[in-house]
């Protein structure tokens, strides 16, 4: 997998390269012509990197090649960045930029006619390395691919037949199937309809196929539906396709008289005749239909065969099987979609111990179970996984044998077609390339991480992963379409959306793929690590008091460096080590650190785009040199509660777009922060010395404000003079709440989307005035709330409403259906809540049982 990604890298460096913004630049810096050369000799390359990548497995000279291709588009990158940090240091020093600035820049090696001279032959190198490398690709028989189409290798098509006695686990699925299978066609006013399409949705390998074969078997569902047809839907979801196999499907209407005379001759029929076929078999029939693995989210044909089947009789049903929400959500006319959860560990060890053992043979074993259980465990409930695994041990009865299987990583397997990680991979390689690239970065952090969506839009956004496709929608606005893109093919888990950012998870066997895709791109560090692998981008550490010994020359190159471990970060001896040579990093997490300052040098980093400090309880001061980071879009200085002042002229940061402050100082340097012109989201935490913010200060970009931990604040304007764009407010412990009144001038209030409070005692009235605009409410820590106000049910907007922490609160007010917009309600912690409203089984459940979306636990987990 480490030359997975060249393809999308080339298709990264064309694009940079064609963009009228680039070409501009390059003509400023005067590498213009270098730069077009440079192109020429890339697309001659990239013609063939998407043959070279399917074929490199069997090939090792071909990942070779492969290699040496890949080491010389990182430089290129790393060259090309070289003009936007040029381009960014000239615009400083016309905003900004003194006598003796101009002067100091003349004489340095930034000088434009030093720098035009060095970058120029730097790409002139590129180009003769790409070039000599490129004259090779002849002797591999590699062919022109211009688009990809990597994803089409599928699993076999599926069939209806199961035994049901060797199914586990399943049962409260099936039966909750079969009830949306027997009760009456609804549309959405509550009028009868003829078709109703129940999704089954899950990630690859949980057993929605198996799900939906049980149901299919069962005996109520043969008396209940005269006509069953079972489909293996096709890639592309061709119509055609999918008529001829619906019209084959039923075997005891194939054998009756009203058959097709053959079903060889379908093929040979027109689109016109096929429909004709398929209206005549279904008409006034009660069928069952069953579209197994649907992939295609082509709305446009699913209404087309929708339309066709629309003949049969009242009550006939289809079942999808799908790995995506989307298709799901396309597709179903049910409430919601049946969202197929894991096994209970209980009923993963009897699916392991049926796969590893013949039948009374485990109680020979019992040692064997032992390490059996531990063997389980990796497999999270996943039923292909316990698959995989138990048959590998079948007839081994070593124990050395089982506790090396224990040992192992799943990735490190051998794996069959049908095994796991081919069946999760298929979903991978669905995916876009830029979709690929965004999901190998999660494996930089440790399994059961709570992801939080704006320090992942970070990570994105440094490593170039993020392409502005307009004017209008920033970084983390991509990052977010990202996320549910991803959310959609089932990868991601427990998303809490609370509107301008999610918390998430991924399942273990999803970071096991994504290490899996990663290695050699992305490495978690620990202790046990036997060597780090050469020329790799992306380090993540996850152990303190990992050895700092110098870094190898092939390390040089890392782009990202991370500590995502509470609790765990960067020494002095670390710092010194590492980031002092790794020029090119791009993102430095040094969160948790324990070093006391940061080195003048941080300047020479000036391909970086996010560096965080949060937590440092030691640092007192920042070098003013920090500020020469002109390509910075991320600066979090949160939590370092020892920090004495802000570096100096923050306003040369051009590029910052999140900053996170904690200081001691009383007063902020509200005239530079005012001047990041790309600035969009502020936190200002525990600054305990602080009695005003921006009363005479404008922030115009700003969409997120986060005021946190202020004991002494006693003024924060809200309006939108002061802040016309903010659209998100995270209020958490006010001890003086005097600010949050009211505005009176009503053409002034904000149109707030999402406010979030914590740590409060009630909620402030002057909630109410964003009544037409609040889409999101989170209610957090209140631990004497009793009641809700019953205003609350005014905010006629709102979309999403989460409670989590209050003890106290006894109940939701009986009117809550007056939120009409609401579709997500989240309950957690909050222990007399969870009693009342818990799903299905709680006596207050059938008051929300409505809302589409309803997350109701009683911890965190």
């Amino acid at each position: 997998m480490a030359e997975s990604f060249i393809f999308s890298i080339a298709e990264s460096l064309a694009a940079k390269l064609a963009s009228r913004a680039y070409q501009e630049a390059s003509r400023l810096v005067g590498v213009y012509d270098d730069l077009q050369e440079l192109k020429s000799s890339l697309s001659y390359v990239k013609a063939v990197l998407l043959d070279a990548e399917q074929k490199q497995e069997h090939n090792h000279e071909l990942r070779e090649w492969l290699k040496q291709i890949k080491l010389i588009f990182y430089d290129a990158e790393n060259f090309l960045d070289e003009v936007d940090c040029e381009t960014l240091s000239k615009q400083v020093v016309r905003d900004y930029g003194t006598p003796k600035d101009k002067v100091g820049r003349f004489f340095s090696s930034s000088n434009p006619l030093v720098f035009r001279y060095k970058l120029g032959h730097q790409i002139k190198e590129i180009k003769k390395r790409l070039d000599r490398v490129a004259a090779d690709r002849n002797k591999f028989g590699l062919q022109v691919i211009d688009v990809d189409r990597r994803g089409v290798h599928r699993r076999e098509m599926t069939y209806s037949h199961v035994v049901e006695s060797k199914v586990v686990g399943r049962e409260h699925d099936k039966e909750m199937i079969m009830k949306l299978l027997m009760e009456p066609s609804l549309d959405d006013n509550g009028g009868s309809k003829h078709i109703s399409v129940i999704p089954i949705v899950g990630i690859g390998g949980l057993g929605k196929t198996t799900l939906a074969r049980l149901v299919y078997s069962n005996k109520r569902v043969t008396e209940s539906f005269p006509l069953k047809m079972w489909v293996s839907v096709p890639d592309d979801f061709n119509v055609r396709s999918l008529i001829i196999k619906i019209i084959n499907s039923p075997s005891d209407f194939a054998s009756s008289t009203d058959a097709p005379a053959g079903q060889q001759n379908l093929r040979d029929l027109e689109i016109e005749q096929l429909q004709h076929r398929l209206r005549n078999m279904l008409e006034d029939q009660k069928f069952l239909l069953v579209l197994d693995d649907v992939w295609n989210e082509d709305r446009v044909k699913w209404v087309e065969l929708q339309d066709l089947i629309s003949v049969g009789a009242q009550g006939s049903k289809v079942i999808v099987t799908t790995r995506s929400q989307s298709i799901a959500s396309m597709m179903g006319t049910v409430a919601c979609s049946h969202n197929l959860e894991s096994l209970s560990p209980e009923d993963s060890l009897r699916l392991f111990v049926r796969w590893a053992f013949k039948e009374g043979e485990e109680e020979k074993y019992p040692e064997l179970i032992r390490i059996g259980r531990e063997i389980v465990e990796k497999c999270k409930g996943v039923p292909l996984a316990v698959r995989t695994l138990g048959s590998s041990l079948f007839s081994k009865h070593e124990t050395q044998e089982w506790e090396a299987l224990r040992d192992k990583e799943i990735w490190d397997l051998p794996q069959k077609e049908d095994d796991i990680l081919p069946a999760l991979k298929l979903s991978y390689d669905e995916m876009p390339s830029h979709l690929r690239q965004c999901f190998a970065l999660l494996s930089l952090y440790p399994k059961n991480h709570a992801f939080i969506s704006l320090d992942v839009a970070s990570l994105w956004g440094a490593a170039g992963l993020l392409s502005l496709q307009s004017q209008d929608k920033s970084m983390v606005d991509i990052a977010h379409q990202y996320l549910r893109d991803l959310m959609a093919r089932s990868f991601l888990h427990d998303v809490f959306d609370c509107g301008s950012f999610y918390f998430f998870l991924i399942h273990d066997l999803v970071h096991d793929l994504a290490v899996y895709v990663a290695k050699d791109v992305c490495q978690l560090v620990s202790s046990n690590t036997q060597d780090i692998s050469e020329n790799v981008l992306h380090l993540s550490f996850v152990e303190n008091g990992l050895r700092c010994n110098s870094i190898k020359p092939s390390l040089q190159g890392a782009r990202s460096i991370l500590f995502p471990v509470n609790e765990v970060g960067a020494s002095e001896a670390f710092l010194n080590a590492w980031v002092s040579n790794c020029k090119y990093l791009r993102y430095l997490d040094l969160s948790d650190s324990t070093c006391e300052t940061l080195p003048q040098s941080i300047s020479k980093l000036k391909h970086l785009r996010s560096i965080s400090l949060c937590n440092n309880t030691r640092i007192k001061r920042l070098p003013s040199s920090i500020c020469k980071l002109q390509n910075l879009q991320v600066l979090r200085l949160d939590g370092c509660s020892n920090l004495e002042t802000l570096p100096k002229k923050l306003r040369k940061l051009i590029s910052l777009q999140r900053l996170e402050i904690t200081t001691k100082q009383s007063i902020l340097p509200e005239s530079d922060i005012a001047k990041l012109n790309r600035l969009e989201y502020l936190c200002v935490q525990d600054c305990d010395n602080l009695e005003s913010l921006f009363v005479e200060t404008r922030l115009p970009t700003l969409r997120t404000l986060q005021v946190s931990g202020c004991a002494n604040l006693k003024s924060l304007p809200l309006d939108t003079h002061h802040f016309p764009q903010l659209e998100t407010l995270v209020i958490p412990g006010i001890a003086n709440e005097d600010w949050l009144d009211r505005s009176e001038d009503t053409n002034a209030v904000l149109r707030l989307k999402s406010i979030y409070f914590y740590g409060m005692v009630t909620l402030p009235h002057s909630l109410q005035q964003y009544a037409s605009t609040l889409q999101t409410l989170v209610i957090a820590c209140f631990y004497e709330l009793e009641v809700l106000p019953e205003w609350l049910w005014n905010l006629s907007s709102l979309k999403s409403l989460y409670i989590s922490e209050c003890p106290k609160l006894k109940s939701l007010p009986s009117d809550i259906h007056r939120l009409t917009s609401l579709q997500v309600l989240g309950i957690i912690k909050c222990r007399e809540l969870y009693r009342k409203y818990e799903p299905q089984v709680g006596e207050c459940w059938p008051m929300i049982s409505h809302i589409k979306h309803t997350y109701i636990r009683d911890t965190w987990e």
